[in-house]
């Protein structure tokens, strides 16, 4: 950690939101309390940020198919592992367990994946995209859902109204199992997230702009 104020309000706040969940569910204790989601185009060298990143935080890297992945998720993976980060693969079990990755993060489509992804990986950390009121998956399947977006997000997300503090509010309160906030999450907006119930914080150009080598 430096001085600046961006990246020290950003991990304090997810710090924080991770001790209060792991009062209520002590299992919250062993998630990243600060997810750093990558994007090829918004985040083109995503290792670069994840050699800022405090230890203990987690790093979900979504190559999205393309022919680099392989080799970015190696790089990442070695960088990780140097800062004491969590490595989550977006999507691709078997680019995961080439890389010795440290979990999956499931898109939303492909949540009924979870269950068969946990029978063959018990130590992996599981979690899975929810937007909005879409149906939760089943207890036990993931360790944690993203649900998204809090705020007003750019990327894919941007054409979706965001669900706002109160709505996160309440579904956190009815999931069954943890829950990250996801979109136009940044240390300007984390703070106000305080007593939603979430576990921990996710984001793209948040993370970037509190953790750039700027």
């Amino acid at each position: 950690m430096t001085g600046d104020p961006d990246e020290n309000q950003l991990w304090q706040t997810a710090q924080a939101l991770n001790r209060a969940a792991a009062a209520v569910s002590p299992g919250v204790a062993s998630l990243p309390p600060l997810l750093f989601f990558t994007d090829p185009v918004r985040t083109p060298r995503p290792w670069e940020v994840a050699a800022r990143l405090p230890r203990g935080a987690g790093v979900v890297y979504r190559g999205f198919g393309r022919p680099e992945m392989a080799d970015e998720a190696r790089l990442l993976r070695r960088v990780t592992a140097e800062r004491g980060l969590r490595l989550l693969i977006g999507q691709d079990a078997e680019l995961a367990e080439a890389t010795e990755a440290d979990g999956v993060h499931l898109p939303e489509r492909d949540l009924g994946r979870a269950a068969a992804l946990r029978s063959r990986h018990p130590e992996w950390i599981l979690t899975g995209a929810l937007h909005g009121e879409a149906a939760a998956p089943a207890p036990g399947s993931l360790d944690a859902v993203v649900l998204s977006p809090v705020f007003r997000a750019g990327g894919s997300s941007a054409d979706r109204d965001p669900l706002g503090i109160e709505a996160v509010t309440r579904r956190v309160a009815r999931l069954p199992l943890p829950v990250y906030g996801l979109g136009g999450i940044t240390a300007e907006t984390a703070p106000a997230l305080a007593d939603t119930g979430l576990c921990g914080l996710a984001a793209i150009d948040g993370v970037v702009k509190a953790f750039s080598t700027g």
